[in-house]
């Protein structure tokens, strides 16, 4: 079981994370974590903070010479903003903004500034999120095991696609709002100007796919085993997320069960199914096909057109107050997803797979069922259930 802790404000010094539990052995690389901390920095849409931070992670423990040791892995990342704030006079903050975290946590907490929540509250803490998640994302393609993101939605411009179409991971980079489709791409962009120029903020959707991700991870047998309720809960964890969505979860909930169960069929000795409509799962366990996840996300709650709110300071009505924000978050969002599945899915693997070193683990990760039918053990003959309850 791997688990992690992080702390760090938005505009403190840095922030930090301890990852434990990640076995020996495996090639962890700066470059690589960077990586996803870049990309949660570009993207249209986004505000004068990415013109100042330049993430890069720091490891001070738990990887020498680019090989995790089996020890805690301590993260930091520092904020250059900091420098800006430190010896600053802060103004009072005592005006909320609805949707956001700033009225119910100033409430929770009793502080006499709201800015003390959106500190910890802002979407800036999950660049340390996005880094322990690279991790575990460099861990599992060792394994032949790979997560992609993509902006599958911005407002009302949809990015139409079948489940089971191919995802093109550098179509999705090459996009400036992170959709693999070039003529979308271009409508989204011009959504999220006509936004910006309207002083609004746009929300979307994005969808994470998993390839390489063997059939019996996860477990019914508790339902805080399944892994589609795990990756759920972990998805709706990210700021503005309102919304998640399995497969084609929403669609086929409107038809009828003959239209939509992954039929079963044989290639061969191989256990295949004929669509993919519950995307990668069946029973909260994985079954072999792709993962496919979607996260719903609402537009940012900081907006450039004032909205009505309470001053609670002076305890009036009055509206908001702009502060410096993105207009759309959801192409920056992308790397946040992706680390987030792959932490789940490496820690689910590793509660089957067991082992600390690398070694154990892809000797048991090799002989996971690959569902053939030669793998079950079935008899077909009568049998009782006996229980000792008299």
């Amino acid at each position: 079981m791997i688990r992690y802790l992080t702390a760090g404000e938005s505009h403190g010094p840095e922030l930090t994370g301890i990852l434990e539990g990640i076995p020996a052995g495996f090639n962890i690389s700066k470059k690589y974590i960077d990586s996803f901390l870049q990309r949660r920095q570009k993207g249209v849409g986004s505000g004068g903070r990415m013109n100042i931070e330049q993430d890069e992670v720091l490891i001070s423990s738990g990887v020498v010479n680019g090989v995790s040791t089996g020890a805690p892995i301590a993260l930091r990342i520092l904020n250059k903003d900091w420098k800006n704030w430190k010896d600053k006079d802060i103004d009072p903050y005592v005006v909320p903004r609805p949707g956001h975290a700033d009225l119910v946590g100033t409430a929770k907490y009793n502080h006499e500034d709201i800015r003390l929540v959106l500190e910890r509250a802002s979407a800036r803490e999950t660049a340390m999120r996005t880094a322990i998640g690279a991790i575990a994302a460099e861990v599992l393609e060792e394994l032949g095991i790979e997560v992609t993101g993509y902006v599958s939605a911005i407002g009302g411009i949809a990015y139409q696609n079948n489940i089971e179409d191919k995802i093109n991971r550098d179509k999705v980079t090459e996009s400036d709002v992170g959709c693999p489709e070039a003529a979308t791409s271009k409508l989204m962009e011009e959504e999220i100007l006509s936004a910006r120029k309207n002083k609004d903020t746009l929300g979307g959707s994005i969808t994470c796919v998993a390839t390489g991700v063997p059939a019996t991870i996860g477990s019914f047998v508790h339902w805080d085993k399944k892994l589609d309720a795990i990756l759920a809960k972990q998805f709706m964890s990210v700021q503005s997320v309102k919304a998640v969505e399995i497969g084609k979860g929403v669609d086929i909930a409107k038809k009828f069960g003959t239209e939509v169960q992954d039929q079963y069929s044989l290639d061969g000795k191989k256990i295949t199914k004929i669509s993919n409509n519950l995307g990668g799962f069946e029973g909260g366990m994985t079954n072999g096909e792709e993962l496919h996840i979607t996260a719903y996300l609402k537009p940012i709650s900081t907006t450039l057109t004032p909205i009505s709110s309470i001053d609670l300071a002076e305890k009036i009505e009055t509206e908001t107050v702009y502060e410096r924000s993105d207009t759309c978050a959801v192409p920056r969002a992308i790397p946040i997803f992706e680390a987030i599945m792959a932490f789940e899915i490496l820690n689910n693997l590793l509660i089957k797979t067991g082992g600390d070193h690398k070694k154990e683990i892809t000797q048991s990760f090799n002989k996971i069922p690959k569902l053939e039918i030669n793998e079950f053990n079935i008899k077909n003959e009568l049998w009782s259930m006996k229980y000792d309850v008299e």
